[in-house]
């Protein structure tokens, strides 16, 4: 398959991970939230965070399906509020530390943009509104969630779980072509 029909499937997929988790999410379209967030207060934001992806993905066209995941697996808990990014404490053991969160892949690029936003307008971007890319924008201005806990994990797919054990577990999230959709990342 082409890397062009690699990412048309990938933007089919988001789209409906979106509509999916919009619907499983009462919070995740919010009042409030705009595609154009950042434009005073940040304007170079898109762009910083498009330019890394895209040369991210231009080394690893793989990463595009794990950024997707990852994105998933975030909104899955508490919302897309980018807990999944926060490491694990001597007191506290994280989202991402989670069995069902150990294959995730991308946590650099994600890094690589914040720090990029930080040097151009500290304090403003929050790493909740990094998600996105070159290929599919994400509605701004989400708030990095505080919290991070393994339990909350509980009820993520994990790669290895059988259709059975994933329709329970992704039974709120809608129909059963959905969840199978949702589910064909974590086979490629």
């Amino acid at each position: 398959m082409s890397v062009r029909m690699g990412i048309v499937n990938l933007v089919s997929v988001l789209v409906l991970m979106i509509e999916v988790m919009a619907s499983y999410d009462p919070g995740f379209q919010a009042n409030g939230l705009s595609m154009n967030y950042y434009l005073m207060s940040c304007p170079f934001a898109d762009n910083i965070v498009k330019d890394t992806v895209s040369e991210a993905l231009q080394s690893d066209p793989s990463l595009a399906a794990a950024l997707l995941r990852m994105h998933f697996h975030d909104c899955f808990i508490e919302g897309c509020d980018a807990s999944i990014l926060i490491d694990s404490t001597k007191d506290n053991t994280a989202e991402k530390d989670s069995p069902a969160n150990l294959s995730l892949r991308g946590y650099e690029i994600i890094d690589d943009a914040k720090q990029q936003l930080e040097t151009q307008c500290p304090g403003v971007v929050s790493c909740a509104d990094i998600g996105g890319g070159p290929y599919y924008d994400i509605p701004k201005a989400r708030k990095d969630g505080r919290r991070s806990k393994i339990e909350d994990t509980i009820n993520l797919p994990i790669q290895l779980s059988t259709t059975p054990s994933s329709l329970e577990r992704l039974g709120n999230v809608g129909s059963v072509s959905k969840m199978w959709l949702l589910s064909q990342e974590h086979i490629h």
